[in-house]
Parts: structure tokens; C-alpha cells; sequence
């Protein structure tokens, strides 16, 4: 089976109150037990607010960190999950699982380069 990665994608501020987000902890907790127990689920984090960021660049031989995402804009990753399906349509189906338990945020399906098919 292929892997794929399921990015979250949020807007930049404050996290939602605890009556908005506990229940989609509570869906993505779901999501999640129902992911292992299919065998698809792989791996998934949620990452701290971009303005943690550190960006990493080579250039001209010397190697340069810069405090910041690596783009700015209204959004950025917020987390991901990494699955392993079959295809494109089963991962796409994980996604819209993801999507619904998280609501209004958009979710990114992308495969992973140089994967064999088992």
C-alpha cells in the first residue's frame, strides 16, 4: 500500500474556545481509533502556531535560519496524519473523514514520492 499525507490546513490565531474544539478532539480521536483499527493509520501530530517556526536555508555554501514561517499568509499547517490505502480514492476517503471531523478546515491528500505498490 502507498502512504499518504492528510495536511490540516488552519488559519493563523487564537485556538477556538474549549466548547468548539473539545468536540472535534473528541471526532478526531475517532477518526483516529477507526484509522488503526482499518490498518491505515500510520502517524499524526498537530504542529505548534507557524510563528514557531524556523526556517533552514543553504545559500552561497552558508546556511542561514530565519525566525518565522517560510511563507507568510492567513493560513499555514496546523497538523497531518499519514495513512497508508490502497489508492488515490481510498486515501481521498480518509480525507473526507478528516474533513468532517474537523469541520471547516480544508484537507490536502498528497502521495509520497517512490512508493511501490504492495
Amino acid at each position: 500500500m502507498k502512504q499518504y499525507l492528510l495536511s490540516v490546513y488552519q488559519p493563523d490565531g487564537d485556538r477556538p474556545p474549549p466548547e468548539i474544539l473539545e468536540p472535534i478532539m473528541r471526532d478526531l480521536d475517532a477518526l483516529n481509533q477507526e484509522m488503526k483499527a482499518a490498518g491505515a493509520w500510520v502517524f499524526s501530530a498537530g504542529l505548534h502556531p507557524a510563528s514557531t517556526a524556523t526556517v533552514v536555508r543553504a545559500k552561497d555554501g552558508e546556511v542561514f535560519t530565519t525566525d518565522g514561517p517560510y511563507t507568510e499568509g492567513k493560513e499555514h499547517l496546523g497538523g497531518f496524519t499519514v495513512i497508508k490505502a490502497p489508492d488515490l480514492d481510498s486515501a481521498l476517503e480518509w480525507g473526507r473523514k478528516l474533513a468532517q471531523a474537523i469541520g471547516l478546515l480544508p484537507i490536502e491528500v498528497r502521495p509520497f514520492q517512490g512508493e511501490a505498490e504492495d
